[in-house]
């Protein structure tokens, strides 16, 4: 239970040091609009800034399904440190803010806390696109496909800067498909 206290406490205080950082920043510009429907399915990480429980994630991707209530039911599945190792899954809601044009979502892992996630970049076609935060704390680059043209990640890693995120903290993530080790 200490442990438990102890992590949660470190994550808050890490939290407020980098909300007071990002507090001088505009707010991330959302994209225009997002049909949902489109933007539904599995989306592969390519890179990110990663949340504690993504450091060492391969073969991330990132799951949508629209529920009837119009929550977004999110499910997170990698393997940890090297392809071969189990997969693992993390269940969340997203909760489309409203007057968004479908935007702007607060995602919830756990009960009360949802956290900020702005579409910042989509493409026309609905194969790239880059979810960030006004903290500037996280950020993923996502496509359709494992991987992208180097031009594709160069040009959403400049996207990515352009919005105050260091690039030195982008990590790209390892994609190998077909996925060996399978579970």
């Amino acid at each position: 239970m200490r442990f438990t206290k102890a992590i949660l406490m470190s994550g808050v205080l890490a939290l407020i040091s980098v909300t007071s950082l990002a507090a001088d920043m505009a707010p991330i510009k959302p994209v225009e609009k997002v049909d949902l429907q489109r933007f539904m399915g599995p989306w592969y990480v390519i890179a990110s800034i990663p949340s504690a429980l993504e450091k060492k994630a391969y073969n991330a991707v990132e799951t949508y399904t629209l529920a009837p209530n119009g929550h977004i039911d999110t499910v997170f599945r990698y393997r940890n440190s090297a392809f071969t190792n189990p997969i693992k899954t993390i269940k969340s809601t997203g909760f489309v803010t409203p007057n968004t044009n479908n935007t702007v979502w607060g995602v919830q892992i756990v009960w009360p806390i949802k956290a900020q996630y702005v579409i910042a970049y989509l493409d026309d076609h609905y194969t790239e696109t880059i979810i960030a935060r006004d903290k500037r704390d996280y950020v993923w680059i996502m496509a359709r496909t494992p991987t992208i043209p180097q031009a594709d990640y160069d040009a959403m890693v400049a996207r990515v800067t352009a919005m105050g995120y260091k690039v030195s903290d982008i990590r790209k993530v390892p994609q190998q498909w077909p996925e060996a080790g399978k579970n």
